[in-house]
Formats: structure tokens, C-alpha cells, sequence
């Protein structure tokens, strides 16, 4: 299968320490031999401290969203040092990646963070989804999938197993989307994959083989279709 694979910067940066990449990697590594992969990975808490280090200096939102790119492309940056046959996507334009996905997608795992201003890691795991013709986007996260409302705050919120992209799409549009806080998941990123028909799993990958579970056919998370 072709699988883009979002890792949460809060799962790579909740431990920053070589066990905690190379747990990734391991499992990122294992599934390269079944799939065709792009592993796209957040900022986690780095790019939030930054940012809020912007924001208490009156900072616009460009400049907040260019330190969250950064923060991003860090992670990313010491994933691929470890993940073997990795190609790693240095900052540039979006546009101006695309031709290095196609070149070296289902040659070399490529390894992708943030790009343009504007938009998440989310969004730019469901373009290079959009891009590759992808079966699939993984999104993990630190949250175990999609609640009808915060699980965190309401101990009656009900999970769902799986929802279409149009009542997926209601629930995250009433949610933040800023930079370093687009809650559970980019609406314009979903839009993407609505209109691409490309299935999206959010799932917990504080585990990662989570995220080798899934692709191995079981129930985990929440699937949007």
C-alpha cells in the first residue's frame, strides 16, 4: 500500500532521546518492507515553547507559523538520521517538493515536516497523500481517536470507530486552528482527503506499533472514509 504516516511532534518530543526516535524508526523501518511510506512529523512542545516565546513578543501569525516549520523540520531532521533508507525533504516552498516526493517515493522513505506558512503537518501529510495517490493517512497522535466531545473534560464522551469525512469535518471546523494548536486534525487537510477519497486513521501512537497494528488490518483509533 501507499501509507503516509503524520507523526505528532508531542510523541517525538515528549522524550527527547535517541530511545525515543529509534522506537519510531524501528517500526517506521519494519513497515517500509510491506509499503510504500512517507512519514510526515510535527513539533510537538518545541515548536509550542518557541511560539509562545513569539507571542509574548507581539510576533504575527506568519512569523509564529515559521518557528512551528522549524521546530518541525528539527524532528524530522533527527528521525531521518536514524531511519535507514530515508531521504529527508529539506525546507523549501510546498510546491517546489513536490517533484522530490515523486522522485524518490517507493525508492526510499521519505522523511517530510513542515513547509508553507499557513498550514500544518497535517495538511502537508494529505497533500503528499494527494500527491502519491495514497490508500491511507495515519495520524498519530497522543489521543486514542475522535470523541463527540473532550474526553479530558466530559468522563461520558463517546469514541467513535469511525465516522464519513462530512461529520468528521463539522466536528474539528468548531475547533482551534492556529499555529502549534490545530486541534486533533486540519480542516483544510481533511478537505483534502474528502475530495481525494483517501481513508484517514487517527489513532494513539504513543506505542508505535500502534501504528503497525493498524496497517495489520486491526481496529485501532478512529477511521474517517
Amino acid at each position: 500500500m501507499k501509507v503516509v504516516i503524520s507523526i505528532g511532534g508531542s510523541l517525538l518530543t515528549k522524550k527527547i532521546s535517541y530511545e525515543n526516535f529509534k522506537k519510531y524508526a524501528k517500526v517506521i523501518e519494519n513497515l517500509s518492507k510491506k509499503h510504500s511510506l512517507i512519514v510526515v512529523c510535527g513539533g510537538g512542545k518545541i515548536a509550542r515553547k518557541f511560539i509562545n516565546i513569539a507571542k509574548a513578543a507581539k510576533a504575527d501569525e506568519e512569523i509564529q507559523d515559521f518557528i512551528g516549520i522549524m521546530a518541525t523540520h528539527l524532528n524530522a531532521s533527527t528521525l531521518a538520521s536514524i531511519v535507514r533508507n530515508s531521504y529527508l525533504v529539506k525546507w523549501k516552498p510546498l510546491k517546489e517538493t513536490e517533484n522530490e516526493i515523486k522522485k524518490h517515493f517507493g525508492r526510499k522513505i521519505i522523511i517530510a515536516a513542515g513547509y508553507d506558512t499557513g498550514h500544518s503537518t497535517d495538511y502537508n501529510a494529505a497533500y503528499f497523500a494527494s500527491l502519491v495517490k495514497a490508500d491511507i493517512v495515519i495520524n498519530a497522535t497522543d489521543v486514542d481517536g475522535v470523541y463527540d466531545k473532550d474526553p479530558k473534560i466530559f468522563k461520558n464522551a463517546r469514541k467513535y470507530n469511525s465516522l464519513n469525512f462530512d461529520d468528521f469535518i463539522k466536528i474539528i471546523s468548531k475547533l482551534e486552528q492556529s499555529p502549534g494548536k490545530y486541534s486533533l486534525f486540519d480542516l483544510e487537510a481533511a478537505k483534502i482527503l474528502k475530495k481525494e477519497k483517501i481513508k484517514l486513521v487517527i489513532l494513539n501512537g504513543k506505542d508505535p506499533k500502534n501504528i503497525l497494528s493498524c496497517l495489520n488490518g486491526k481496529q485501532i483509533g478512529t477511521t474517517v472514509l
